[in-house]
């Protein structure tokens, strides 16, 4: 089916969609599948674009290593084969895994299940040795302790308190 008038058979086209063909004298050509579409259906969503995900870009993130991997619509497989690839392929390394480390202002300790204590009300991890950074916390926010989930808080989230 070609576009065009009797006057103009060259100018425009029909939109490709099954249900439509409106004669759109500024037709839209979709990026992921090429073909082409009125003003009404140019969107992948509009004309359910079969390859609507050609072009995107996700990360996944290797539990292992911490290791970003990024994948684009071209590659179809599923996320646990490109994660089992990525395992195989030499680069990923446990030690490269970023350890959690102490949120108390110049600690950079690293938390493990033996130093860590936890704050009961705001579930905040910190070294055992700045067990008095969660009670001065708590003495200075009241109940909500360090509570980040606050958007509107009058109080630092993190009180300047003197580090291990």
């Amino acid at each position: 089916m070609e576009g065009g008038t009797e006057a103009y058979p060259d100018l425009g086209r029909h939109c490709q969609l099954s249900d439509c063909h409106q004669l759109d004298f500024l037709p839209f050509t979709c990026h992921a599948c090429q073909k082409v579409f009125c003003v009404e259906h140019r969107s992948c969503k509009s004309h359910e674009c079969p390859k609507s995900d050609f072009n995107s870009r996700k990360v996944l993130v290797c539990e292992i290593c911490s290791m970003s991997i990024e994948t684009t619509g071209y590659q179809v497989e599923d996320h646990k084969a490109i994660l089992r690839k990525h395992e195989e392929s030499g680069d990923c390394d446990p030690k490269k895994k970023k350890k959690p480390t102490c949120p108390v202002k110049r600690c950079k300790g690293i938390l493990t299940f033996s130093n860590t204590s936890t704050c009961k009300t705001c579930r905040i991890q910190v070294k055992e040795a700045n067990n008095k950074f969660l009670t001065a916390l708590l003495a200075r926010n009241g109940k909500d302790c360090g509570n980040r989930s606050r958007a509107s808080s009058s109080t630092p989230a993190n009180p300047s308190v003197k580090a291990c």
